[in-house]
């Protein structure tokens, strides 16, 4: 069996009519191995999310923490856990005005420079999922260092919140950081829509 370390798609699906907090499995993408596991808190006024390795929730693979209670433009650090300690590897921050019209965030490095953007795959596809149709599934790019290191696209289903993760053409990209991007789309971007 493929080092799960090694694996970089992914089939994420967030878990339907889950009232108080959120729950996120993220397999391979044949949907035969759970990877990561995310069990979100519910109530809390800044997000704190633990990403695991499996459901019983004993080993850590990544941290996301917000620094403000509010998640129109809050920067949400990115933890790994090194030797039972978190180190900061990078953050990733919703741009709030580019949003509006078309899904846009930054990837920051650990010293908080912009090394990625993270956003909808197109301004006129992003108008018709806002305003006409949301029907057309999300799909997002992201760029690490200014090569294209990920593809997130949403599968059509109105009742399940789910993608198809590739982060396989840019090895370079932080894993932690990419599914990192996988949990705050879903979380985040799920949460908007559920307003709309």
């Amino acid at each position: 069996m493929e080092n799960y370390q090694e694996i970089r798609n992914f089939y994420s699906r967030k878990k339907f009519f889950k009232i108080f907090g959120g729950e996120i499995r993220i397999y391979d993408r044949d949907k035969k191995q759970l990877l990561y596991y995310v069990k979100q808190k519910a109530f809390k006024l800044k997000e704190d999310i633990f990403i695991y390795k499996d459901e019983s929730l004993n080993e850590v693979y990544a941290r996301i923490k917000a620094e403000s209670i509010l998640d129109l433009g809050t920067k949400y650090n990115v933890y790994k856990l090194q030797n039972e300690q978190e180190i900061k590897i990078g953050a990733i921050k919703r741009e709030f005005l580019k949003s509006i019209w078309r899904d846009s965030w930054k990837i920051l490095d650990a010293e908080n420079k912009v090394v990625g953007i993270i956003q909808e795959d197109s301004l006129f596809k992003a108008f018709l999922r806002r305003y006409l149709t949301n029907f057309i599934p999300q799909k997002f790019e992201i760029y690490y260092k200014e090569k294209l290191s990920g593809i997130l696209q949403q599968t059509f289903n109105p009742f399940i919140a789910q993608y198809y993760a590739d982060f396989s053409m840019n090895p370079d990209f932080p894993l932690e950081l990419a599914i990192a991007s996988l949990v705050l789309l879903q979380i985040i971007e799920g949460r908007q829509e559920s307003y709309e």
